[in-house]
């Protein structure tokens, strides 16, 4: 055999063992975000809030407590977060939600949440029904080419 195609069976080998690696370890994290996802809604709470400000902001900038931070893992720590400031009766708290969550919730509204933790798991409008940002979603380029030719945009 020659050089290349050895160096090749090399490649090819490793390539395959990092790929068996990467599906047990996805496998491992998956049954450990299911797991924490059925913890958290087994402690879901109501809650009502009054919604004061909604930011996302860096893990350490947050304002969240030391033990949260330093439990995150350190990969973690760098991206940034959704955090809401609510009152929540006399006091201020500072929650942290989902992406899709965060979008829902209205700023110097009241709304009622289930709550696990610091962590809002779902929104209802306490009065009415909440309302989405009515900004209309930004045009990619190609979609601007195609209107501007007339022609059907690309489903």
């Amino acid at each position: 055999m020659s050089r290349v195609t050895i160096i090749m069976l090399i490649i090819l080998v490793i390539l395959i063992a990092v790929l068996i690696f990467l599906y047990f370890y996805g496998k491992k994290l998956q049954a450990r975000q299911t797991e924490s996802e059925a913890q958290i809604q087994a402690m879901k709470q109501p809650m009502t809030l009054l919604v004061i400000d909604k930011k996302k902001l860096k893990l350490k900038e947050s304002g969240l407590p030391d033990q949260v931070i330093q439990q995150t893992p350190w990969y973690a720590k760098r991206s940034k977060v959704c955090v809401v400031k609510a009152k929540v009766g006399p006091q201020f708290v500072n929650f942290m939600c989902d992406d899709k969550i965060f979008d829902l919730i209205p700023v110097k509204k009241q709304v009622k949440a289930m709550v696990s933790g610091i962590y809002i798991v779902e929104v209802k409008g306490l009065r009415g029904r909440l309302q989405t940002d009515g900004t209309p979603k930004k045009k990619s380029l190609l979609e601007k080419l195609q209107e501007k030719a007339g022609a059907k945009p690309v489903e």
